[in-house]
């Protein structure tokens, strides 16, 4: 029969399931450094073992009222670190491949890809820094840059010189480079 504080340990088990906290602190005292050792032998990380001995005294406290009335604690308190301490494992494990499928998936999928929200958002500002062009200058860039006309095709269809096309062209990236400064490492 083992005594803890010069008390027996039927006695502390009658207390603690009475709700004596003394009791309890004696038995949480005396059990939980070798708990704790004897878990971080399976969970391998001595902070995550000292959480599952916490949480098996908080347990234990809350439902002390259902403890078994035996004439030693020890087999129960070891049975019930290794079973959390396996639950542990089992759950990091679970946990880590589907952070690792989590992870394939993102890498992979199309859908996570950001340049595609940076290149939409893109397209609306100069789309936009486009409208904002005067109309004959907006008409030669888009002429240029999108249809891929060249610049003496463009001075003949505008009946204009190609000098001013290229002026024109000129101008207009000055205020697209202007309105799209802050994209400027994208672009």
């Amino acid at each position: 029969m083992l005594t803890l504080n010069g008390i027996e340990e039927t006695k502390l088990i009658k207390r603690l399931r009475k709700g004596d906290q003394t009791a309890f602190e004696i038995l949480f005292r005396f059990y939980y450094p070798g708990l704790v050792v004897f878990a971080t032998q399976i969970v391998l990380d001595k902070d995550e073992a000292s959480e599952i001995v916490q949480d098996f005294f908080v347990r234990l406290w809350e439902k002390r009222s259902h403890i078994k009335e035996t004439t030693s604690l020890k087999a129960y308190f070891f049975t019930s670190i290794k079973n959390q301490s396996l639950n542990y494992l089992k759950k990091t494990k679970i946990h880590t491949r589907n952070i690792e499928q989590l992870k394939e998936l993102v890498e992979t999928n199309p859908i996570y890809n950001f340049d595609i929200f940076i290149e939409s958002e893109l397209q609306e500002k100069i789309k936009a820094a486009i409208e904002k062009l005067p109309t004959r200058c907006g008409k030669i860039f888009v002429m240029s840059r999108f249809q891929g006309i060249s610049n003496n095709e463009i001075a003949q269809k505008l009946e204009i010189s190609k000098r001013t096309v290229e002026t024109q062209i000129s101008n207009a990236l000055k205020i697209l480079r202007y309105e799209l400064k802050k994209y400027a490492g994208i672009l």
